[in-house]
């Protein structure tokens, strides 16, 4: 079942359980894929790939925003952020811990030869593409600076 197909019916399902916090967040989900759907040059399809990519973004933008309403002491909308961003990560594959990242990124520094900070840039491509959705792009920036480093 397409992601899409899936947001669609956890709406109504949503609608009928009359769980509004829900819905808002699920909402958010298919207009950020309808916007991908429809933006100049598109073909009308959203990959796999582009709908993680837009999952992710989703979640990063919801707790960096958490992080401004806790900063601002407004603990009311910072929950309601976390709240979205845990909705929405339920459509997330399962993220790794962050010793698997290790492991891996381990192996990618020895595959490519890298050897300082100044080779980061190899590492950083190469564990993008592995680890796609399955880890946070921060973690691996943190965990290939302290090998590297």
């Amino acid at each position: 079942m397409s992601l899409e197909l899936k947001i669609n019916d956890d709406i109504k399902a949503a609608m009928l359980a009359r769980d509004a916090k829900k819905l808002e967040a699920l909402r958010a989900i298919k207009a950020a894929l309808l916007l991908e759907k429809v933006k100049e040059g598109a073909t009308g399809e959203v990959s796999e790939d582009v709908e993680l990519k837009i999952l992710q973004k989703l979640v990063k933008q919801r707790r960096e925003s958490a992080d401004i309403y806790t900063n601002a002491n407004r603990a009311d909308l910072a929950d309601k952020e976390l709240y979205d961003a845990s909705v929405i990560e339920t459509y997330l594959p399962k993220q790794m811990s962050e010793d698997e990242v290790a492991a891996i990124i381990r192996k990618i520094v020895a595959d490519t030869g890298a050897t300082s900070v100044k080779d980061m840039g190899k590492v950083m491509g190469a564990a993008s593409k592995e680890l796609a959705g399955k880890a946070d792009n921060k973690m691996i920036s943190t965990i290939v600076k302290s090998l590297l480093g």
